[in-house]
Formats: structure tokens, C-alpha cells, sequence
């Protein structure tokens, strides 16, 4: 039996929870505001934000597999295994760009470790690895790649939806940081490669990237952006 549009509404609202939640603790404003009156919390600020995120994810995945109905559609015989090579594929793709972020940082251990914690303005540094030189934001991609090579019935179609809707956004509130903190290499960098979908024509060669990134290490934030503890 598939689900109620009801049911199917709740769980838009428990991803758009999510989505509210999850981006108002990344902006630097929050993390910017916790710098100032809380210092000390600052060092655990990345753990306890990745345990949240994963907290979170909780009530909407739940429910999108509590309100599994009759498939909309369903990869079969070569289209099958093309869906599942996609998916592995992508899975090792997200494996393979680790070696180019600091995981340790990315995980908030580093920072607890080391009992300090970077301003919010020092934050977002530019990776460029060779996927970023196709697209600009590759674990996006490589997600919506997992999720659009599945089968669907109506409550993984719209979690599917509100994912994609909710990468598209948070895209475009990363990018918005990149540029305070980049300013004008990042926004050569913005036109020159594709969001979140690679396109023909929209890429770096390598030693573009490298030339981006040896001008991106000289740019200095605006001193505003800095002063207000990197707020946009």
C-alpha cells in the first residue's frame, strides 16, 4: 500500500528540519557566535556538529524506509547492473577523494586532539583534487549518483528529491563562504567548472588548478569578514 500524501508530507518536513538544522550550524555565523561567547566549546564544535548531522538523519531515513510502498520503478537485467556499477562506482569514488581532505579535521578529531580550534574565517580552505577540477563540488555528485541508480517507490523518491533539493542549496550557501573567503580566484574558479553535474568544456588541467591555488594562498579575507568572526 503506499503511503499517504500525509505521510509523504511529514517526511518533507522531517528533511527540511534536517536541511534548516544542518545549515544553520555550518554557517559561520553560528560557529562565529560560539567562538565568541564559548570559546573553550570551540574545540569539540566539529564532533559535536558531525553527531548531530548523523543524529538528525535518523527520523527522515526511518521513515522513509517505515513507508516503503510499490516500487515506482525498478533497474532490471543490464540496467541493473549498469544502477549498481554507477553506485559502486561513486561509493569508491567517495573512498578515493579522502586522500585529498584532511579527514581529521573533516571529522572534528583533530581539533579535539589538539585542544584548539581555527577561526571561522580560516575555515573552507580550497581542495582542489582531480575530481574538483571536473566538478566543483564531487561529493555532492558522487551522492546523487547513489541515490538517482536506486530503485524508487514514492518515499525514496521524495527523500531522493528533498536530497537533491537540499545538495542544490547547500552548494550555493558553501559557495557563498568560498567567495568571502576566496573572493575573486574562487569565483574564476566558480565559472570555469561545473556545480554539481560535470559538463563538457567546464574543467581544469592541472597545472590550471595549481596556478588557482598558489593565487588563492595569497588572498587575504576582507578584514570585515574577519572583524565579525567570519559572518556572511
Amino acid at each position: 500500500m503506499p503511503p499517504s500524501t500525509a505521510q509523504l508530507a511529514v517526511l518533507v518536513a522531517a528533511w527540511t528540519l534536517y536541511g534548516l538544522i544542518h545549515s544553520l550550524l555550518a554557517s559561520f555565523a553560528v560557529k562565529g557566535f560560539v567562538a565568541r561567547h564559548w570559546p573553550a566549546a570551540t574545540r569539540g564544535y566539529r564532533l559535536a556538529f558531525n553527531a548531530i548531522a548523523a543524529l538528525l538523519l535518523v527520523p527522515p531515513a526511518w521513515l522513509t524506509f517505515e513507508l516503503r510502498g510499490p516500487l515506482l520503478w525498478e533497474w532490471s537485467g543490464i540496467g541493473a547492473w549498469l544502477a549498481n556499477a554507477v553506485a559502486l562506482g561513486a561509493l569508491a569514488g567517495f573512498l578515493w577523494t579522502t586522500r585529498h581532505y584532511d579527514m581529521g579535521s573533516f571529522s572534528g578529531f583533530a581539533q579535539w586532539r589538539a585542544g584548539t580550534h581555527r577561526p571561522p574565517h580560516e575555515e573552507g580552505r580550497l581542495q582542489l583534487s582531480p575530481l574538483h577540477r571536473i566538478v566543483r563540488h564531487p561529493w555532492y555528485f558522487l551522492g546523487l549518483l547513489i541515490l538517482w541508480t536506486r530503485d524508487m517507490d514514492a518515499a525514496r523518491l521524495t527523500s531522493s528529491l528533498c536530497l537533491t533539493a537540499y545538495l542544490w542549496v547547500g552548494s550555493l550557501l558553501e559557495e557563498r563562504k568560498l567567495l568571502a573567503l576566496h573572493g575573486k580566484p574562487y569565483a574564476r574558479y566558480r565559472a570555469a567548472v561545473a556545480g554539481l553535474v560535470p559538463l563538457p568544456g567546464r574543467f581544469l588541467t592541472r597545472k590550471q588548478a595549481e596556478a588557482l591555488l598558489a593565487e588563492v594562498d595569497t588572498h587575504t579575507p576582507p578584514e570585515a569578514f574577519r572583524n565579525r568572526g567570519g559572518r556572511v
